[in-house]
């Protein structure tokens, strides 16, 4: 980093679980999950501009520059910020890994990494919960990001509590298809009413997510039913993962992924992975790529 230019990690997210325990009157879901960070993801490129401008350098496919959300939180912090009298713009690049409509939470964390960075670039002095409020506005998933831990995830998954959890390997696979996160959401058939269960009976049962398939009842994703019903490719590809390692859905999907001890274990998912299908392989971190990159030049 110089005082113009700032290069950040923005690490992707697996659900390890995703329960479904009410509907607010402003139609978000009430929910528990497990947000579980990983050392993959994009990178997010900063440089200040001296003219007020927000320029997305390179435009991602199939997204409006103005409705790219890295965009968005941009100039969110800049009119947050204009209090305080700051004038400044930015060059952004994002360099994406993250598989788009997957799940993954890539675009939450390209704007979780927006925020981040460039509040340390303009100078602004804004606090990790004043950043973490800002970003809920841009969505329910930004708000980890800029805490940046795994953690347990509450009310819609903006209430976190740190989680620190098993060293693993994961193989996360994408189908050819794409989930629409709104239509899975508003589906009649949701289950909406999954019991709420505490954080101990939470982190003991994370402990062995994989260990036993029958002991695992507890953690489940309730929009898994209703993800393979609707999207046959899915329900395959999670049937063929689940012979290496219990294959679990996260969010909404359309990506899928399974726990190892070892990377030779996920490496040999990956080499015995359909031509059809995409993925990666990533290890777990308790603590954000992104924030560890900001900790080291401080």
């Amino acid at each position: 980093m110089n005082k113009n230019h700032l290069t950040l990690p923005s690490p992707a997210k697996l659900n390890l679980f995703l329960h479904i325990t009410g509907q607010r009157s402003d139609g978000y879901h009430e929910l528990q999950t497990a947000f579980q960070l990983l050392d993959f993801g994009d990178t997010v490129e900063l440089q200040t501009r001296s003219d007020n401008q927000i320029v997305l350098l390179e435009s991602l496919e199939g997204v409006a520059d103005e409705d790219n959300i890295a965009i968005r939180a941009a100039r969110l912090l800049q009119n947050h910020g204009s209090v305080t009298g700051s004038t400044l713009g930015a060059d952004i690049r994002i360099r994406k890994q993250i598989p788009m409509g997957g799940g993954l939470g890539g675009g939450s964390s390209n704007a979780a990494s927006t925020l981040l960075g460039l509040n340390q670039l303009w100078g602004l002095g804004l606090s990790i919960d004043q950043l973490a409020d800002l970003g809920l506005t841009l969505g329910a998933d930004v708000p980890v990001f800029i805490h940046g831990n795994s953690s347990f995830g509450e009310g819609i998954g903006e209430q976190l509590q740190p989680l620190v959890l098993p060293k693993c390997w994961f193989a996360v696979i994408k189908p050819p298809v794409s989930v629409p996160t709104g239509e899975i959401f508003s589906h009649p058939q949701l289950t909406r009413d999954t019991l709420t269960i505490r954080i101990a009976a939470v982190f003991e049962h994370l402990q062995t997510l994989d260990s036993a398939k029958q002991k695992n009842h507890m953690l489940g994703n309730d929009c898994e039913e209703i993800v393979r019903r609707e999207y046959p490719e899915i329900d395959k590809a999670l049937d063929w993962l689940d012979q290496f390692g219990k294959a679990r859905l996260t969010g909404t999907g359309a990506c899928i992924f399974a726990r190892f001890a070892s990377l030779e274990a996920a490496e040999a998912v990956l080499a015995a992975m359909p031509a059809s299908y995409t993925g990666f392989i990533a290890q777990s971190t308790d603590r954000s790529t992104a924030h560890q990159a900001l900790e080291a030049i401080r």
